[in-house]
């Protein structure tokens, strides 16, 4: 067996870091481009200690899901204030925004240059400046993630700039940010990192201190999802969810995702959604059309007894894969995940998403190859707003 594994050079995690970063940027930079969510209310201790230090800064938000157009503006604003150090302190959507704007600032070129499957995935030749990430939601695990996922409007399709060269110089997660996350944000995006730890556990491309993490994090987010979501100024639950959206982007930046996140791509690019929305909806409709294409194709694949830990590792009890399935579906039910008809999807689109996902390097770390047909039934399900009765018989136990 060989598997290599890389990180962010340095995480600090715990309540209360966020006073850490100031005295640590001064040893990186002095013209501070700084990335916030919609609002700068969070981000305003940070910039008052970034002052105190004697860094310099200009600020500029980010106020919904990162695109091209977004980026290339920050991207313009970092070069006119000449930044030599980039900080995000937000959502995944001002982590990867800012995590763009850093390897920018030092590559020549067009940003299409470097962008997966619609641009020409040219690797980036030199080191982004000094890039700190501050995650304020528990979800995406960004700040550690050697990718950024942007949003192509005229495509319609969200695609990644990746590189071994860009995870943050410094990821500084503190739970205590992520305290007045409110209900559909605590949801989403929660579930969002609980889909990135279930896709590398099963992924064709996990390795043994991948495997570690993941089990980790589930264990962690089948624990504390619904008590951070019930009761969102729960410490405990908190940590655990911070714990959990970090640990899942250590372990995608280090193997592959899965199904989920290559339609979750496409479907981005098309309808207007929250992405942890989308992973929330597909969830256990690819749980189970993947456990029934192993069972029918690939019985022996380590995949199928996988399953079964995860939903042992997310009830905390002796348990078969289809009650993980349950859990899951229930989950999504109490959080109130919305049927992705609401949001516009038709099944007219369904050829296109499908189309579009077969292309993505996340559907290459499927445990199995889905086909179209198997895509479609995924799709449908997702779409529609009536919970049928499912005849599980035939799923593994």
């Amino acid at each position: 067996m060989r598997f290599e594994f890389a990180t962010t050079t340095h995480i600090i995690f715990g309540p209360g870091t966020i006073q850490d970063v100031a005295p640590l940027a001064t040893e990186m930079g002095k013209r501070a481009f700084v990335v916030t969510g919609r609002s700068l209310e969070r981000a305003k201790p940070l910039l008052k200690e970034l002052n105190e230090q004697g860094i310099e800064y200009v600020t500029f938000s980010v106020a919904a899901e990162p695109t091209t157009t977004i980026a290339k503006t920050g991207i313009e604003q970092a070069h006119k204030a000449k930044s030599d150090l980039v900080i995000s302190i937000g959502g995944g959507s001002a982590l990867d925004t800012g995590k763009v704007i850093a390897a920018m600032l030092t590559n020549i070129g067009e940003l299409e240059d470097y962008l997966e499957v619609v641009g020409h995935g040219k690797p980036l030749t030199q080191s982004p400046v000094p890039y700190i990430a501050i995650p304020t939601t528990a979800g995406t695990g960004a700040e550690v993630t050697r990718n950024a996922v942007l949003g192509v409007p005229e495509r319609q399709v969200k695609v990644s700039m990746r590189s071994p060269l860009m995870p943050p110089r410094l990821a500084v997660v503190d739970p205590v940010l992520t305290h007045s996350m409110p209900l559909s944000i605590t949801a989403g995006t929660g579930l969002d990192a609980l889909t990135q730890l279930m896709e590398v556990y099963v992924s064709n491309k996990a390795n043994p201190l991948t495997d570690s993490i993941c089990r980790e994090g589930l264990k962690r987010a089948g624990r504390s999802l619904r008590q951070a979501y019930e009761d969102g100024s729960n410490s405990t639950a908190r940590e655990d969810m911070a714990i959990a959206s970090l640990f899942s982007g250590l372990a995608l930046a280090n193997a592959k995702l899965g199904a989920v996140h290559g339609l979750a791509g496409p479907l981005g690019g098309m309808i207007s959604v929250p992405h942890g929305t989308i992973c929330a909806r597909l969830l256990p409709y690819v749980m189970e059309a993947n456990m029934q294409a192993l069972q029918d194709r690939a019985p022996s694949s380590p995949a199928l007894a996988r399953y079964g830990e995860i939903a042992q590792l997310l009830t905390g009890v002796t348990a078969k894969a289809v009650d993980g399935v349950e859990w899951l579906r229930n989950v999504c039910l109490e959080f109130k995940v919305p049927p992705l008809s609401e949001f516009g999807l038709k099944e007219q689109d369904f050829p296109t998403v499908i189309a579009k996902s077969q292309k993505s390097s996340s559907m290459k770390g499927n445990p199995i190859t889905l086909a179209d047909d198997e895509l479609m039934a995924i799709l449908k399900r997702s779409q529609s707003s009536r919970r049928k009765k499912e005849n599980r018989a035939s799923i593994i136990n």
